[in-house]
């Protein structure tokens, strides 16, 4: 088998990760949570004991106890029933968020590290505007001219993601045109498109598939913020942060409203992290030995 072939190459990179996940008791639970929160976002009706939007007057504020394990909100709706069906909210969003991302932003890098000149120069004073807006400021700009919903959310994180991208690419791209490969591939006249993606755009992924895993917490953490400033789906949407938000109001007599939502954000982010310093290790090589 040729050790060149993509397949070879996925069957390498593959080996390498699960060694590095077996030593690594960290990734390995960062990779056992990620695959636990997918499950549940992928079964979250079934699972969810009630309505995670139906509100019972009577029980607001309950105590968590055998009927709410985690307790009602000030509307008595069940918290157990709007955190797992807030999984799925959060990790759509943040997959979408970091897919815009990514793609939009390896795009740009790979256009500006190939042509370099003009093109080059104008594409990353572009990253370099939206790199001098502080994350949140900027997503919340975006969101503001959008207005709030699940969608214009995706669009305002994925715009937010974009300059780290096109950075990252822009920076691999210039590195690997002087390689004798790439001058051989444009010596011989093979088309720009298939140089591009063929013989640069693989040899970057690595670099890109780890930014983009440590990208999905900080995507989670914002969409978070911009819900609980209000700025993202209109209630009664159980969306982790709304649910920080909504028990702001009842903190000193059932701080449980606010805390188990939080909690939620904690692990999921905490999760995607411990994976993606897994994912650097095993596919970074100036980490491993």
């Amino acid at each position: 088998m040729d050790d060149t072939s993509p397949f070879f190459q996925l069957v390498n990179i593959a080996a390498r990760v699960w060694g590095t996940f077996r030593q690594s008791l960290t990734a390995t639970i960062g990779l056992s949570a990620v695959i636990l929160l997918i499950l549940t976002a992928i079964f979250a009706p079934y699972l969810a004991p009630y309505d995670p939007v139906e509100q019972e007057l009577t029980r607001r504020t309950e105590l968590p106890s055998a009927d709410h394990l985690l307790g009602t909100d000030r509307l008595g709706r069940d918290i157990l029933s709007r955190i797992i069906v807030g999984t799925r909210l959060s990790l759509t969003m943040a997959v979408v968020a970091v897919a815009i991302g990514t793609t939009s932003g390896v795009t740009a890098g790979l256009v500006s590290g190939y042509a370099g000149g003009i093109v080059d120069n104008v594409l990353m004073r572009l990253v370099d505007i939206l790199l001098a807006f502080p994350l949140y400021i900027l997503a919340i700009a975006i969101m503001a001219i959008l207005g709030p919903s699940l969608v214009n959310m995706m669009i305002a994180v994925g715009i937010s993601s974009f300059p780290r991208f096109a950075r990252l690419s822009r920076g691999e791209v210039r590195r690997l045109i002087s390689l004798e490969y790439i001058e051989a591939c444009r010596a011989l006249g093979i088309p720009t498109v298939r140089v591009l993606f063929h013989h640069i755009l693989p040899n970057i992924a690595n670099p890109v598939v780890v930014l983009a895993t440590l990208r999905l917490g900080t995507a989670v953490l914002v969409e978070s913020s911009l819900s609980f400033l209000g700025l993202g789906p209109p209630p009664p949407t159980p969306t982790w942060g709304l649910m920080v938000s909504d028990g702001l109001n009842v903190m000193r007599r059932a701080p449980f409203v606010s805390v188990f939502p939080g909690l939620a954000i904690m692990l999921l982010v905490l999760s995607f992290n411990l994976l993606g310093d897994g994912l650097r290790d095993a596919l970074d090589p100036r980490t491993r030995d």
